[in-house]
């Protein structure tokens, strides 16, 4: 039996990502400090921003009579949640022969399993190849290192060749893995995927520092959104009949099935977070180069591991900010590392997004947070959201309810009640179903020695701020908006023309289509109250009234949480539609009110919850900012 102490640290967040709890100082400030984690924080040599987080915090409201109502308030409701969804998925429910013929054979005896959503099942029936694919790829990263030190002997670890032998051994394997895996994925559409790589990377080569390089990069891979899409990734059929006369179109035909296209023939679709990495490498170079020209910086120009020396600081144990700010060496944006990071196996598919500092960083210095014990930890936590997805997805049939609802009318004589679960189950499902790819292929990298950010921090149904929400969902795409569009579009001087440029890019490299279009215009029309809230209520005006403020705060939340769920309804589920007609369902009757005003108070508690939950991070020395 695994002890309580042992199943607390899987599910830590230590585990889910050491960034979270460590409060790693600035290159301006001493060597590494001890970090705070829930788990036990280091009180010695703590860090003044740790303190100032626990000299802020309140005392525990716990254990008061308030918070014992909540808990059990709350409680109560989300068994009648579980119960409810539970009925309207049963054989006998009047509703179950209209979305009966999506379900498929359950592996849980007496159970159909609802693997209606095309996205996650792509990923679940192929769980084991992947798994395979991870296994093959770890034994052959371990063969090709045993046989490049045969070749090149490894430098001693104090040795100043030890990171360039490193970048060099590891760009190589990448790049011939890649090559391979992609072959795989797409056949022959590696070709233009390599073409579109190599006009990304010339933007950049000629005078990195122009001020034509940020504008061109935008320019070229936003056009090539477009273009995916509206050339449905380019058919060598219609391609090569421009280039060779005669034979070109049989030719092209033969090339377009070569292999069968591949696993995922639409490469295209999967090309989007290849763009986030072309943006990255040509804007760090850019402001590389324009670091080391404009001499901002006297040792701007120096190899990366000599700022780091100066700055007392172990490469191989400094903050991810530091390693996103200090530009690469100038030797490091060539060609093959723009190959090895653009195209790296692990985060190609679907992320997280590291930027390209920060991976050469970690080529050169591998980070002590992909030691064995962590991974295996994480691997674990991993496997647990994989048996939880597949509980709901056996026990409450909601997504097939969701698709057959507007065609074929499965939710009508529904209660309000039971009309906003199948949204609300709904939605986390699409929690569950990005969050498990994400870790899948984070857990990936971390095997491989490449610790990228977490990118799903909370559960869905802890957060109650929109924008906070933003911040631990898809947190990597969320951080890489921050660095290059929200801060050089001027950040919070602008928020409400910031947050739409933001969204409306998010919406369109999601995909083209008006669903998500209205999606990301609906989040920035309901972000707009909680700032101007934050405007008009400001913490300080409250000074002595604590309780008064936790109050109204929650009143927002409440707000804010019904508002989120309706816009991440029309972008992610059920669209425009699917979302009008549960909302008539729901206030279509004195009934659908009465639900509505339970539900608020329900959601009230959840929410005072939520900030003791925040609270109690704070008492640890903890701040997700989320």
């Amino acid at each position: 039996m695994l002890r309580f102490s042992t199943i607390h640290s899987i599910f830590s967040l230590d585990t889910l990502d050491s960034r979270l709890t460590a409060n790693t100082p600035r290159s301006s400030s001493p060597p590494k400090i001890p970090a705070p984690s829930l788990a036990g924080a280091a009180r010695n040599g703590e860090s003044s921003r740790s303190q100032k987080l626990r000299k802020e915090s309140s005392p525990s409201k716990w254990g008061t009579p308030e918070f014992w109502l909540y808990i059990i308030g709350v409680g109560i409701a989300v068994i009648l949640m579980f119960k409810t969804t539970y009925d309207i998925s049963k054989e006998s429910h009047p509703n179950y022969p209209k979305f009966e013929r999506l379900l498929s054979p359950g592996w849980i005896p007496g159970r159909k399993v609802d693997n209606s959503d095309q996205q996650y099942s792509n990923f679940r029936d192929n769980i084991p190849i992947l798994a395979g694919v991870l296994t093959g790829h770890f034994l052959l990263r371990r063969g090709f290192n045993a046989l490049f030190s045969k070749l090149f002997p490894t430098p001693p670890h104090n040795s100043s060749y030890r990171p360039s032998h490193n970048i060099n051994r590891r760009k190589y394997f990448d790049i011939l893995f890649a090559v391979i895996f992609l072959t795989a994925l797409h056949s022959l559409s590696i070709i233009k995927i390599l073409v579109i790589l190599t006009a990304n990377w010339l933007i950049s080569f000629f005078h990195p520092s122009s001020i034509f390089v940020p504008i061109l990069t935008w320019g070229f891979n936003i056009g090539v959104l477009f273009a995916n899409e509206y050339f449905e990734g380019y058919h060598f059929r219609l391609i090569l009949p421009w280039l060779i006369a005669g034979e070109g179109a049989g030719v092209g035909y033969a090339m377009d099935h070569f292999l069968s296209g591949g696993l995922l023939p639409r490469w295209e679709i999967s090309f989007n977070i290849t763009v986030l990495r072309l943006i990255s490498y040509n804007m760090d170079h850019y402001w590389a180069a324009k670091r080391l020209e404009e001499a901002d910086d006297v040792v701007a120009g120096r190899d990366e591991g000599s700022v780091l020396e100066k700055k007392l600081l172990d490469p191989t144990n400094i903050s991810e900010r530091d390693r996103i700010d200090t530009p690469a060496a100038m030797e490091d944006y060539r060609f093959f590392n723009y190959l090895a990071y653009v195209l790296y196996s692990p985060l190609y598919l679907a992320g997280p997004i590291i930027t390209f500092n920060d991976f050469v960083h970690q080529q050169r210095y591998p980070q002590p947070t992909t030691s064995p014990t962590l991974v295996i930890k994480y691997g674990l936590r991993l496997i647990s959201s994989i048996l939880t997805m597949e509980l709901v997805l056996h026990f409450f049939y909601v997504v097939a309810i969701s698709k057959t609802g507007h065609a074929y009318d499965s939710w009508s004589s529904d209660t309000p009640f039971q009309l906003s679960m199948i949204g609300y189950f709904n939605l986390h499902i699409i929690w569950l179903k990005l969050l498990i790819p994400w870790r899948f292929f984070r857990l990936w990298a971390l095997v491989d020695h490449v610790d990228p950010p977490e990118n799903m921090l909370r559960c869905m149904s802890n957060n109650y701020s929109a924008l906070a929400f933003w911040r631990a969902w898809h947190r990597s795409f969320n951080r890489w908006i921050v660095r290059y569009i929200y801060i050089p579009f001027g950040g919070a001087s602008r928020p409400i023309v910031n947050m739409a440029v933001v969204f409306t890019f998010v919406a369109l490299w999601h995909d083209l289509s008006f669903k998500l279009l209205a999606w990301g215009w609906l989040v920035v029309l309901f972000v707009i109250p909680e700032l101007v809230c934050r405007k008009v209520f400001p913490k300080r005006r409250f000074e002595g009234r604590e309780r008064a403020y936790r109050y109204l705060s929650g009143l927002g939340g409440v707000g804010n949480v019904i508002m989120m769920m309706g816009a991440n309804l029309v972008g992610f589920a059920i669209g425009v539609e699917g979302v009008r007609d549960l909302m008539r369902g729901v206030l279509g009757s004195w009934e659908g009110f009465g639900f509505i005003l339970l539900a608020c108070t329900a959601l009230f508690m959840a929410v005072q919850i939520m900030f003791e939950v925040r609270e109690e991070e704070k008492r640890a020395g903890i701040d997700l900012r989320c």
